[in-house]
């Protein structure tokens, strides 16, 4: 086996049980920082070492050496390494229930507000703040909101400026979104075309997509919403105490933040800055 290649799926641990292997694997990531300005470090290791196997043998590469060769030459092979081992799955009103209880529970609350903030951090490609941005227009109020929609990722956020829904996915979309609360047809939020559907200007037009890395950036507004849902559980212990203290600095007191439902504040040293609103749904508001 030569220097930095992964060993074969029976020694999936040994990757992260010496060896040189987590230098190895540190050093990859290092030169992909240096190449994307993306910094990997506080990943869980062994999600990205599955990702970054996955990747190795679907190019038919011999390891992280070559891997490393490739994506120093080849820009557009750098962009597609980084979609494979930054993998989000993001759905149009994902975890309806969660929805459902944003609009009972949230909502109100908001209208309170002459001008709620809500920031989408780990947007993806949008599907998220497209659906509050939907929410939002049922309940009158989107036109004095304004979204957030962050990411560390380009490749997503110019996918999420542009509107663009796959035309596969819209049948269980238009599903999440009935049970969500929704009064209208979600058909009629979005034009279909040959190959996509793209959403109507007036959903996007209160949206600002922009880039930005929740393991080195500092907050930029005050808000009075936070998703970040199913984004942290790939994130290590540090690196998750890290982001909970930059949310709890950028949310107002009294605001809320939603997880998603395999992560938690359960044990964390935040846990007592917030209440959770349900057993069910991982929506917190902050009290402290």
């Amino acid at each position: 086996m030569t220097p930095g290649e992964f060993p074969s799926s029976t020694h999936v641990d040994g990757v992260d049980e010496g060896h040189g292997r987590e230098a190895d694997l540190q050093e990859f990531l290092d030169e992909l920082f240096d190449l994307s300005g993306v910094d990997l470090s506080g990943y869980g290791k062994r999600a990205l070492q599955r990702r970054l196997r996955s990747v190795i043998k679907g190019e038919g590469l011999s390891g992280l050496g070559e891997l490393t060769d490739r994506i120093h030459g080849d820009p557009r092979f750098l962009a597609k390494v980084l979609d494979r081992i930054m993998l989000r799955v993001t759905t149009m009103f994902r975890d309806p229930s969660f929805f459902r209880l944003f609009r009972e529970r949230v909502v109100p609350v908001l209208r309170t507000y002459p001008y709620p903030r809500l920031w989408v951090a780990g947007c993806s490609t949008g599907q998220e703040a497209f659906s509050l941005a939907i929410l939002l227009r049922e309940e009158g109020m989107y036109d004095r909101c304004r979204i957030y929609a962050t990411d560390i990722n380009e490749a997503v956020l110019e996918q999420a400026r542009a509107g663009s829904l796959p035309l596969a996915s819209l049948a269980e979309y238009e599903q999440n979104y009935r049970i969500a609360g929704g009064i209208r047809s979600l058909s009629d939020y979005y034009t279909r075309g040959e190959s996509s559907a793209v959403l109507d200007p007036a959903v996007l037009n209160r949206i600002a997509v922009f880039r930005h890395d929740l393991a080195r950036d500092a907050s930029f507004n005050e808000f009075h919403v936070i998703f970040c849902r199913n984004v942290l559980m790939y994130f290590d212990e540090a690196l998750r105490d890290r982001v909970h203290q930059l949310f709890s600095e950028s949310l107002v007191r009294l605001g809320f933040l939603g997880l998603g439902q395999s992560e938690s504040l359960h044990l964390s040293q935040h846990e007592s800055h917030y209440e959770l609103l349900s057993p069910r749904q991982r929506l917190y508001r902050k009290v402290g």
